[in-house]
């Protein structure tokens, strides 16, 4: 009975190194997929661009509206389409191809080629205000 017990054993590790390797075979050659992170309908906050004021508010509506405010400035509209993939920002009659360079549920980082250098802005969700719109506010309340 022991040989029995021991060739089970075996024959089930066998059978289950044998899975894993051929999974791993699988993930080497798979394709990506796409992201299932959204950046649409949601509003962004400027976390880090050395061209874009950080604390600025960027939301890409489904309907393709780019609605783009500050809280030193007046709000203002913009354009944004993604047609097969090839994301553009139109801003003041002037279209820019836009690079989604990461897109997670925290974290959504583009390059826009404008004239120039080309722009570089690191959102994350605007959950919450920014920590100074939130002090000031705290201690406008108490004065």
């Amino acid at each position: 009975m022991k040989p029995l017990v021991l060739l089970l054993i075996l024959s089930t590790t066998t059978t289950s190194a044998c899975t894993n390797r051929d999974t791993s075979r699988e993930a080497a050659n798979e394709k990506p997929r796409p992201a299932t992170a959204t950046f649409i309908n949601r509003v962004w906050i400027v976390a880090e661009s050395e061209q874009v004021a950080q604390g600025d508010l960027r939301v890409f509506l489904s309907d393709g509206t780019l609605v783009m405010a500050s809280p030193h400035g007046t709000p203002a509209f913009g354009k944004w389409s993604n047609v097969d993939g090839n994301i553009k920002i139109t801003e003041e009659s002037h279209e820019y191809p836009v690079d989604i360079l990461e897109l997670t549920r925290d974290t959504f980082r583009i390059r826009m080629h404008s004239p120039g250098e080309p722009v570089v802005i690191r959102f994350v969700p605007a959950d919450a205000p920014p920590a100074e719109t939130s002090t000031s506010a705290t201690q406008g309340g108490t004065s």
